[in-house]
């Protein structure tokens, strides 16, 4: 991007305020962590005080890895906290409903994630870069956050990949890896993350969408 994402402003407001904001408002929400690297805590964390928010907020140093931030902001959860949703910071649109949505099927399921069913045609494609065939998109979705777990089957996760050393990505990939199923929740295709410069104007439009409905 050239920038800090999380910095960049969707109508005035930084997409992390806006992230952090919807959870904020989420009645099922309880703390806020926010994990970041240590350049940024100082930054984050006088804006996310500007941002007026009402329910607890940490703000924690990350790791090298995704996993591991993942884990340091699991360590700062309070002891009777009973699912951890995780969700990239970058992903500005998310709404209260959907969080609220999502942990509905976490509860019944002990895992769930937000996604969206696949709309293109997907073809495989070999290293001489020829088409080799169409993969059947019905069974196909673009998995979104947050990703919300029951705590100790999440710490069960954790502590299993820790222990074969095993680093994953996606923390339904870090679920799935111990034997338990994710369920995913359809979540809507506005949910999109930051990524390249073209997502910023996607992003423009919908807050002005939003703005207007």
């Amino acid at each position: 991007m050239g920038e800090d994402k999380l910095l960049l402003p969707i109508n005035g407001v930084p997409a992390l305020v806006m992230a952090v904001t919807a959870f904020d408002r989420c009645a099922d929400v309880g703390e806020l962590i926010v994990v970041t690297r240590r350049e940024k805590l100082e930054a984050f964390g006088r804006l996310l005080e500007a941002a007026g928010l009402k329910k607890p907020l940490k703000l924690t140093e990350g790791a090298a890895t995704r996993q591991g931030s993942v884990a340091r902001g699991l360590a700062q959860t309070d002891a009777c906290c009973e699912y951890i949703a995780v969700h990239d910071g970058a992903r500005p649109f998310v709404t209260p409903e959907q969080i609220s949505e999502c942990l509905e099927r976490a509860v019944e399921f002990g895992a769930a994630a937000l996604g969206a069913r696949v709309k293109n045609t997907i073809k495989r494609v070999g290293e001489d870069g020829f088409i080799e065939g169409t993969v059947d998109r019905s069974a196909l979705w673009e998995v979104h956050t947050p990703q919300i777990f029951e705590i100790g089957l999440y710490r069960r996760a954790m502590e299993r990949a820790a222990e074969s050393g095993a680093e994953y990505t996606d923390d339904c990939q870090l679920v799935e890896a111990v034997g338990h199923r994710v369920y995913m929740q359809p979540g809507g295709y506005e949910n999109i993350k930051l990524t390249s410069p073209e997502d910023v104007i996607f992003a423009r439009a919908i807050a002005e969408k939003r703005a207007h409905s």
